[in-house]
């Protein structure tokens, strides 16, 4: 992890964790950083809600089928 980021683990939360975690770390960024969010599945919802705050992000799925999604700010 280095400055430019913010690592949110959910993985093995169960719903509205991951969520609540990767929401409260959005608020939380600083200009020039971004969120790496760790999860188990595809968060569905929090694309939705990506898109309608104009942040951008990129969505990469592990080989162990675990996504990892990195999220910018507007």
């Amino acid at each position: 992890m280095s400055d430019s980021e913010i690592v949110v683990d959910g993985r093995g939360l169960e719903p509205p964790e991951p969520m609540e975690r990767v929401l409260a770390a959005l608020e939380q960024l600083q200009p020039g950083q971004r969120v790496r969010f760790l999860i188990h599945r595809q968060p569905y919802p929090l694309y939705g809600i990506l898109d309608r705050y104009h942040y951008t992000y990129t969505v990469e799925s592990c080989a162990d089928g675990q996504f990892e999604i990195w999220i910018s700010p507007p």
